[in-house]
């Protein structure tokens, strides 16, 4: 599966990534939303997984954004935070249309898992 991570943190960005790739995915990497949505511009990941915590335009914008395009308004996204205790039920977040929430520090374990299952390649 082609996997997208928007991550500002570099740590984070890595770990996503090995995570995945172990999986046998393709990842690429977006240090910020700007960049991923240019990256959107000229391919199409099967999964896309962004912090919600990202300079200047944040992962709720960038979602609404992704979804709100005909094009790529069928891409499910995986959101990371550290703040999962700020989410309220019926939010922005849920309308932002996230496929799952993901808390930081992120679970190696169930991540490749949660990915293939909002994939829909399980």
């Amino acid at each position: 599966m082609n996997v997208l991570v928007v991550e500002d943190d570099p740590t984070d960005l890595k770990l996503v990534r090995s995570v995945l790739m172990a999986e046998g995915h393709s990842v690429v990497g977006a240090r910020s939303a700007e960049q991923a949505l240019a990256m959107l511009a000229e391919s199409r990941p099967d999964v896309i997984v962004t912090d919600l915590a990202l300079p200047e335009l944040d992962g709720v914008a960038l979602a609404m954004r992704i979804k709100a395009a005909p094009e790529t308004a069928h891409i499910p996204i995986v959101a990371t935070t550290a703040y999962a205790d700020r989410f309220q039920r019926g939010g922005p977040q849920l309308k932002a249309g996230f496929a799952a929430f993901v808390p930081k520090p992120i679970d190696t374990r169930a991540l490749p898992a949660l990915i293939a299952a909002v994939g829909g390649h399980s």
